[in-house]
This record gives structure tokens, C-alpha cells and sequence, in this order.
């Protein structure tokens, strides 16, 4: 979850309960808020390179919010911004898909909408920051999901050989899923920092790998994953960039996958293509931006020159078409990444949720599908 909707989450908590200090205190202490690195971790994240003054920090400095909002200032402006078109009118048209099979097939992906895709890579079967909930907050009344986007849930999932997590935001890391989800998973990888909110929920430090920017996690012969630099940020609550934030790079012997986890553009994506190579297919966070968020997401626009500074064959969009977290139209992203692709003849993949992509095949054409809905207001803000 952004901080600009956090903020106003918590000041509706805080009338909920009519809370004063206590109140609120006693709403963060939830567990689901997680925990901070303690121990052998913090010894780990305090000799990070990009790690200073108490906090991670992105390659490029820049504040969260272009205009350096204070805390005041940007609770005030979420609880008065204006918003046209950020919900579609009907459910989004998506597929329950049969999971049961996925171990007997190739290499494969299913967007689960917003940044949560299910890849089977080299005999792996690898998830990507689920979140099943109908909300992405820590309030049921905030951030809900459209309608029609969740047509799975955790039990619906097979046994899970990694769990990547990009960062500890609630529509990236989500208590409910990740806990439903349980025994099934065999092993969490994700940015220093971010392995102490599993731990406090109970799962076994020993199936947990937490890694830098530039390190290789995952090195088995049938599949490599490194982390790789993201521009973003952290944090659940108040408390900020004390985990790192990432994107991903899967390799396997036949193919490369790149998901940028939420990121600003910036000259990291160059820097990535040139020491992976370039990636079959980019899952690039495309669906949430603004003038303020400029150095913290990409507009579509952006995400198709990163993709080609990736030297990337295709772009499948993230971080979109579920969640309203900005304020343009919902369909904003997906009208402006076809027009960018088409101009910049780059290979875009819009499967619906839920639609299985085969990857052992040649490069499919889906249909436009968000155009089967009315269309959003054509003004977009950002």
C-alpha cells in the first residue's frame, strides 16, 4: 500500500476507535503489521551498501513524493484528491484457472492480477507477491480489490517451491495469503529486511533467504533468481526503508523472466540488461502513477523505455488493474502501454486474469480485453 492511502487508512482508524495515541499505538502492534530486523539480519542490512543513517536508499536519491510532501501536508491532500473513472463499471473479465496441471506443463505464467503472477520456470513453480485478499490494506474498507479480480484464493494454489516477495507494501505482501499459504511454501526469497515479518508469523527462519541488490539467491541448475535494484521504497506503517525493496531476474536454461517489483524508471534497467542479458518477457509496474509518484512507479510510457533498455522481447504490465491506488481511470495504463508499444514496436501480452501463458509457444496476441468494458473518462491524471 502507497503511503498516500495508508495515511488516510490511518486517520480513519484513528476516528473508528477514537483513538488518541493509544488507540492508534495499539492498532499498529497488530501482528499482520509485521516486524523490524533484528539480529543477525541487522548485522546483515548495517553492512549493505545501500544501507546508511538507519535506512535503505535507492541508487538515485530522490524523496518518495516529487513535492517532498510532509506527513500533514499529504494525509490532507489524499483525503481531498479528486478521482474520475478509477473503478470499473462492471467486474473484470477473468478465468479460474486449473492449477492441478500446472506440474505436468511447460514453462508457463498467469497474471493474478495487480503484481501477482504464478510462473513455472524449469520445473519450478514460482509466486510472485500474492495477494488473494479483497483489500490491500490493513482496514477491509480500504483499497479494495475490483470486482471480478480475484478468482483465486490460497488453498487454490499448488505446493509452492519459492515465494518471491519484491517489498513489504500491503498490495505486494499480504498477511492473509501468505499465511493461508503456510507449509505449502518451500522457500521465501526476498529483499534484507523483509524475512522479519515472517518470522514473526510464525514461519521457520530456515526456509527464509534474504539478499542485496546484485546477489544470486537461488542457484539449483534448473533455476537461478538474483535480486536486482528497484527505485521505491518500504515500510507497513510509519517506519520506513528498514527493508529493502527489489525487482527479479529468473533464469532457467531456456529463458529469462525480469519483474521490476514496484519501481521508478531510472538508469538501473540499462545496468540490468547488460549483466543478465535481455529478458524474454518483463513484468513491469506500469498501472499506478502520478506527478508526485514519479520517481517511485512508471507511467506506461516508461516502462516500455525500460523495457527496451532492458533489450526485453515483451512486456506483460504489473502493478495494475486491480487496485485503484492513484487517481487516473482504471483502463489509463492499458490504453496508454498498447499505443506506447505500437509506437516503439514492442511486443505487449495482455492476458485476462487467470489466463494461462505458455511460454513453450510463440509469442501470442491477446485480446483488448479492459476495451469489453465502458470506457473510463478519456482525462487522465499523470
Amino acid at each position: 500500500m502507497n503511503r498516500r492511502t495508508f495515511l488516510g487508512v490511518l486517520a480513519g482508524t484513528a476516528l473508528t476507535v477514537g483513538a488518541g495515541a493509544g488507540g492508534t499505538l495499539a492498532f499498529l502492534r497488530q501482528e499482520q503489521f509485521g516486524a523490524l530486523p533484528e539480529g543477525e539480519i541487522l548485522k546483515r542490512i548495517m553492512a549493505s551498501p545501500h544501507y546508511a543513517n538507519g535506512t535503505f536508499h535507492n541508487l538515485v536519491p530522490h524523496p518518495i513524493l516529487s513535492d517532498d510532501s510532509s506527513f500533514a501536508g499529504a494525509l490532507i491532500r489524499s483525503l481531498v484528491e479528486k478521482r474520475t473513472g478509477t473503478v470499473p463499471p462492471r467486474p473484470i473479465p477473468s478465468l479460474r484457472p486449473d492449477l492441478s496441471t500446472l506440474n505436468g506443463i511447460g514453462d508457463v505464467i498467469i497474471w493474478l492480477g495487480h503484481s501477482s503472477f504464478l510462473i513455472r520456470l524449469g520445473g519450478k513453480t514460482i509466486l510472485i507477491d500474492p495477494v488473494f485478499s479483497d483489500h490491500a490494506s490493513p482496514v477491509s474498507f480500504s483499497t479494495r480489490a475490483f470486482a471480478g479480480t480475484t478468482p483465486c484464493s490460497a488453498l487454490d494454489m499448488p505446493d509452492i517451491d519459492i515465494l518471491l516477495i519484491s517489498h513489504d507494501h500491503w498490495d505486494h505482501l499480504d498477511y492473509p495469503t501468505v499465511t493461508a499459504l503456510g507449509s505449502r511454501i518451500k522457500q521465501i526469497v526476498c529483499g534484507l529486511g523483509t524475512g522479519a515479518h515472517f518470522r514473526r508469523w510464525g514461519f521457520d527462519g530456515n526456509i527464509i533467504r534474504e539478499a542485496d541488490w546484485g546477489e544470486c539467491v537461488v542457484r539449483d541448475g534448473a533455476v537461478r533468481i538474483s535480486l536486482v535494484t528497484s527505485a521505491h521504497y518500504s515500510g507497513r506503517s510509519l517506519t520506513r526503508n528498514k527493508s529493502l525493496w527489489a525487482g527479479f531476474v529468473l533464469e532457467s536454461p531456456k529463458r529469462r523472466i525480469f519483474f521490476s517489483g514496484d519501481s521508478g524508471y531510472g538508469p538501473h534497467f540499462t545496468a540490468i540488461g547488460k549483466t543478465f542479458g535481455a529478458p524474454d518477457i518483463a513484468l513491469l509496474d506500469c498501472g499506478q502513477y502520478n506527478e508526485r509518484w514519479k520517481y517511485i512507479h512508471m507511467t506506461p510510457e516508461e516502462a516500455v523505455r525500460a523495457a527496451k533498455d532492458l533489450g526485453a522481447r515483451a512486456i506483460m504490465p504489473a502493478h495494475v488493474g486491480k487496485f485503484a491506488l492513484s487517481t487516473h481511470p482504471w483502463d489509463a495504463p492499458f490504453r496508454r502501454i498498447l499505443e506506447a508499444c505500437q509506437k516503439h514496436s514492442m511486443t505487449l501480452l495482455t492476458p485476462r486474469i487467470g489466463e494461462l501463458f505458455d511460454m513453450e509457444n510463440t509469442l501470442p496476441v491477446f485480446p483488448r480485453w479492459w476495451e469489453e468494458l465502458p470506457p473510463a473518462s478519456s482525462v487522465d491524471a499523470g
